[in-house]
């Protein structure tokens, strides 16, 4: 049995849902413009379907490798991360997660890891 069949024998098919008190803060406290760093991971068990995630998130990404992408985004491109992927995968086999990351926060960098873009950048 493959890893993703056994997997998704043991957990329910469905993405959590969003932190409603740390939404709420996070909207009192910036505006729409701000960015924030969160790290999108997934893992999609189709080819073609993980392809296509792939595919989407490599707009919004400014750093990570593989399945695990480090992105700024503002709270409207989060809420389009978080639709398009719920879409994109299937819900009974694969799985998403997106942590918000603490940009001042000191990094543990290993082997031939980069840090993170933070400098003043431009996403078209």
């Amino acid at each position: 049995m493959s890893r993703c069949r056994r997997d998704a024998a043991a957990r329910p098919g469905k993405l959590a849902g969003p932190d409603i008190a740390a939404a709420t803060a996070y909207r009192g406290g910036m505006s729409d413009a701000a960015r924030t760093l969160f790290l999108v991971c997934y893992d999609v068990c189709k080819t073609s379907m993980r392809t296509r995630v792939r595919k989407f998130l490599m707009a919004y990404k400014v750093g990570g490798q593989k399945s695990f992408f480090e992105c700024w985004l503002t709270a409207a491109e989060l809420r389009e991360v978080r639709l398009t992927l719920a879409e994109l995968i299937d819900p009974v086999e694969d799985r998403v997660h997106i942590f918000q990351l603490d940009p001042r926060m000191r990094r543990d960098l290993l082997g031939r890891a980069t840090e993170p873009v933070t400098d003043v950048f431009l996403i078209v």
